[in-house]
């Protein structure tokens, strides 16, 4: 499955549904459901200016989105119009394509993961159940943490 590096603590607004525009200077003809990677490098800066104070996972897969749509910005103007869905900062340098997010989830149990530049493969293992005789993935979280949660 293809899988995103997005920095804290825009990682965090992504798959609580608040951010719906990443931000890049490249674009993607990739659409789809994808994995959400927070890095281990914290935007401090970017808590700061949002007045986010807490603790973020980092080093880890901590949800999934799907990508509808790329809109592609030709005026710092349209770019601080849509400042509400993007978060990003004053200086928005060379970022002209923003990435449109939808069914962002966020994952109770973060998958520790090493992230990478631009979309990258992420093998997500199945796991076996002996017990009940149950092979699932582990994106289906919610069996997953049940599972966990009663053993």
């Amino acid at each position: 499955m293809k899988c995103l590096s997005v920095s804290q603590p825009f990682a965090d607004l992504i798959i609580s549904g608040k951010k719906t525009i990443e931000l890049r200077k490249w674009n993607t003809n990739f659409r789809g459901e994808f994995l959400i990677h927070a890095p281990l490098k914290i935007r401090s800066d970017d808590c700061k200016r949002l007045k986010l104070n807490k603790k973020f996972v980092r080093g880890a897969i901590v949800g999934k989105a799907t990508i509808y749509d790329v809109k592609k910005y030709d005026s710092v103007k349209e770019l601080q119009k849509d400042k509400k869905y993007h978060f990003s900062s004053q200086d928005l340098g060379n970022k002209k394509f923003g990435f449109m997010l939808k069914n962002a989830k966020q994952f109770r149990i973060p998958i520790p993961c090493k992230g990478r530049l631009g979309f990258f493969d992420v093998e997500l293992p199945k796991i076996t159940i002996k017990k009940k005789d149950i092979v699932t993935e582990i994106m289906d979280e919610e069996t997953r943490y049940q599972w966990i949660g009663h053993h």
